[in-house]
This record gives structure tokens, C-alpha cells and sequence, in this order.
């Protein structure tokens, strides 16, 4: 599993569990769920780059729909609005991708 030694596996099931359903997804409440926000800033940069599969060091559009798939490969993709509402509350510089700090103020929010 792509977060063993970051994450718990009980943490990840219950935080995919929670937004299951389309619309449902708030990285808030995932991030806290998860157990990310109470993660070192070394644990939060590693999530960051097992989140980033393109390995460009930064996150984009098409990945974040993809997100919920990086914890669990059967979870599902975000919707467009669920992508787009992330993608907004994460991109500070408005450059449409989420780089590594931006991602660790985003888990911290």
C-alpha cells in the first residue's frame, strides 16, 4: 500500500467510507479523518508525492479527480464540482495546480 508507514489502513478505510457518496467529498473533514492533519510536515510531503503520480511536484486537476484512488484503488473519482471546490480551496497562486506547500496549508487548514 502506497501510504503504509504515513497512514493507518483502518484511518484510510473510514475516511473513504465517509464520502462514499458523489458530492459527499470535503478535504477538511477527509484530511482529519485520514489522520493527515495531525502528521508531521514529513509525513504530509510524503503523502504529497505518493498523491503526485506524475511526479511533476505538483498536483493537478486530473489527479485530484483521481485523489480518493491514490488512498484505495477502488474508491471512487471526485465529481467535477467536488475536483473543482478541492482544486480552488488548495491553489493559492491561482496556477492551477497545487504544489507542495500549498498542499501542506491545505492539510493544515
Amino acid at each position: 500500500m502506497a501510504f503504509a508507514g504515513v497512514l493507518k489502513d483502518a484511518d484510510i478505510a473510514a475516511a473513504l467510507d465517509a464520502c462514499k457518496a458523489a458530492d459527499s467529498f470535503n478535504y477538511k473533514t477527509f484530511f482529519a479523518k485520514v489522520g493527515l492533519s495531525a502528521k508531521s510536515p514529513e509525513d504530509i510531503k510524503k503523502a504529497f508525492f505518493i498523491i503526485d503520480q506524475d511526479k511533476s511536484g505538483f498536483i493537478e486537476e486530473d489527479e485530484l479527480k483521481l485523489f480518493l484512488q491514490t488512498f484505495s484503488a477502488g474508491a471512487r473519482a471526485l465529481t467535477d464540482a467536488e475536483t473543482k471546490a478541492f482544486l480552488k480551496a488548495g491553489d493559492a497562486d491561482g496556477d492551477g495546480m497545487i504544489g507542495v506547500d500549498e498542499f501542506a496549508v491545505l492539510v493544515k487548514a
